[in-house]
């Protein structure tokens, strides 16, 4: 149920798709194509530094040790009936694509690997829960362009990305 990140890369990355269900950056499956999801993005990365900028100087200040946000019944209620998606802006980052680098492979169960862009792929998501539950029959990960334009068909099966 993990997904490496080799290649053209600085740094090789595993990803975990089965804890990305307590990642705050998780985005709804039905609103991950809206404009809206955008727009939030951007007041969230905003608000996601102020918070963490407010963390580590107050709180170290205070002599108080940082406290994660505990999920409630009803939101832990919730996450195991919706499905999300994950932007892999940030994973791509921490890879640190090296310059000659062009294209990403995902590496399926599938006869064919399929190739998209580096832009494509950052902006890409990654679903790894549907209605609650991980993808084991056709996993750990579906690929969806950001415009939603393979949504009824994203790339399955996906068991390695490689950068080339």
């Amino acid at each position: 149920m993990i997904v490496p990140i080799t290649g053209k890369v600085s740094y090789s990355i595993t990803l975990d798709p089965t804890v990305w269900i307590f990642d705050d950056r998780k985005i709804l499956l039905n609103e991950a194509f809206s404009k809206k999801v955008e727009e939030t993005e951007e007041m969230d990365d905003l608000e996601k530094i102020s918070e963490r900028f407010n963390r580590e100087v107050l709180e170290t200040k205070m002599n108080r040790p940082p406290v994660n946000k505990s999920i409630s019944k009803l939101e832990g209620e919730e996450i195991l009936k919706n499905s999300y998606v994950m932007p892999l802006h940030d994973f791509i980052t921490n890879a640190e694509i090296k310059a000659d680098a062009k294209n990403a492979t995902f590496i399926t169960d599938s006869e064919e690997d399929v190739t998209v862009t580096l832009p494509e792929l950052e902006d890409g998501y990654f679903l790894f829960s549907l209605n609650g539950k991980p993808l084991r029959e056709d996993g750990p990960v579906h690929y969806f362009y950001k415009n939603g334009s393979n949504k009824d068909n994203p790339v399955k099966n996906i068991k390695k990305i490689v950068i080339n």
